[in-house]
């Protein structure tokens, strides 16, 4: 949710802001009429409690007046008068409990409205749609086969040859978009897996296993039942969703705490499937496992004072830099123009694989600065010497799976099916160099 003193005093960069994402920007007018109304109506209970609290602060003196009274025309005075009053108390009643009513109801306006709203984004993003990211650095050459001698094979014919993929099965299963990893692609998992974590914990992050179903509270609060809602699974029985990714439940971890800012910042690397619908995406990345409905990730999260978001997120981008670097993979990081932006991010920066098959850059790990839109949400604050105020969050993919062993089987294959292991993922391989095929080429 963004922050309600920019909504009032500059409504207009939060037009820009809308206008920018391809977003309606009338909605920023709705939130302000809905945040006047919720004033108005505000100031209007007070006004009638405030008026209910002296009429009832003078009723008691009245009941003395009637007992203490000297004469029955003194009492009668003094009765006619409490009942004056007594009357005018269960009427202010009436209009407190009418008022308290649609201050509720203007509360409940408001915080739609305001919530209907994405994330003000940073003026450093590169403005835009989809394809108007910023290149910031290209790493590493994308390998001439050609010249090596042969054609490259794309991930699903490598993972076949070795015995790492089986997407028949998946399909045969669960349906389109599933998949089986088997032999060396479970282990590549399971190696990547243990790469990323050793990394994070380098870095001050405490490992965590998530839950994959979370409540709305947590899903709403971390801004993916907005635009993203198409993409979510819903368990309509149990009223619980499964996570596309574990920035939700790490995000939800602190969900009505107040942290102490001298234990800022906070650094977590969940371990989860994440689950996706992928809703849009007909005829897109239809082969193999780059596009799935389900896939293993590794998230990194922090919660940090707000400003020093701004350099958090370039150690979360230099880790996630670092894990790539080790991967020994070509590939390119962007800043996401504003138009590519999830609701909760104010900027984003992606790392692109180069995939030799699609002969492209394609997204294999992101992170994004949420500045104070999740944690408003959310209601997770900090406690510093100017008091309690919201603090910002960060979510960095270290290490999507399938993504990875994309990458790594079409960026490392050779000319007989065989897979080079990179130097870091080795000893999770008993020190093997290379994955040898176990099945003939079709």
């Amino acid at each position: 949710m963004i922050d309600l003193k920019v909504l009032r005093d500059d409504p207009q960069r939060v037009r820009d802001s809308q206008t920018a994402r391809g977003e309606d920007a009338a909605l920023v007018d709705a939130a302000l009429e809905a945040d006047a109304n919720r004033r108005a109506a505000v100031a209007a209970f007070d006004k009638v409690r405030a008026e209910q609290k002296l009429v009832s602060k003078g009723i008691g003196p009245l009941h003395g007046a009637v007992k203490k009274a000297a004469d029955d025309s003194a009492r009668a005075s003094a009765q006619a008068e409490l009942d004056k009053q007594m009357l005018i108390a269960t009427d202010l009643a009436d209009l407190v409990k009418a008022a308290e009513a649609t201050q509720r109801d203007a509360d409940v306006a408001a915080d739609a409205a305001v919530a209907a709203l994405s994330n003000v984004i940073d003026p450093a993003a590169p403005i835009g749609s989809e394809e108007d990211f910023v290149v910031l650095d290209t790493v590493g050459e994308p390998r001439d086969f050609l010249a090596e001698g042969f054609e490259p094979r794309d991930h699903v014919e490598i993972g076949q040859l070795l015995g790492a993929i089986d997407i028949e099965r998946g399909a045969k299963v669960s349906g389109s978009r599933f998949y089986y990893l088997t032999g060396v692609g479970a282990l590549l998992e399971f190696a990547l897996v243990g790469l990323a974590m050793d990394l994070a914990q380098r870095n001050g992050f405490t490992p965590v296993i998530p839950p994959a179903l979370v409540n709305p509270a947590a899903m709403e609060g971390t801004g993916f039942l907005g635009q993203a809602a198409e993409n979510v699974y819903r368990l309509e029985a149990d009223d619980m969703y499964l996570v596309g990714t574990a920035e939700v439940p790490l995000a939800a971890f602190h969900m009505d705490e107040v942290l102490d800012a001298d234990s800022l910042p906070l650094r977590y690397v969940g371990y989860s499937p994440c689950f996706r619908r992928e809703a849009g995406s007909h005829g897109k990345d239809t082969r193999g496992i780059f596009r799935v409905h389900w896939f293993d990730k590794v998230e990194m999260f922090s919660f940090c004072p707000p400003d020093q978001a701004d350099a958090e997120h370039q150690r979360l981008l230099t880790w996630e830099r670092e894990f790539l670097d080790a991967l020994e993979l070509p590939y390119q990081v962007i800043d996401v123009a504003s138009g590519d932006l999830g609701a909760s991010a104010a900027r984003k920066f992606d790392c692109e694989a180069w995939i030799p098959t699609q002969q492209r850059y394609r997204e294999l790990t992101s992170t994004s600065n949420c500045t104070q839109f999740q944690s408003r949400r959310l209601k997770i604050r900090m406690r510093d010497e100017n008091g309690i105020a919201p603090l910002a969050t960060l979510n960095g993919t270290l290490c999507a799976i399938t993504r990875t062993i994309v990458a790594l089987l079409e960026n490392h294959q050779r000319s007989d099916g065989s897979v080079n292991v990179p130097a870091a993922l080795r000893p999770f391989f008993g020190n093997r160099e290379v994955l040898e095929p176990i099945n003939p080429a079709r």
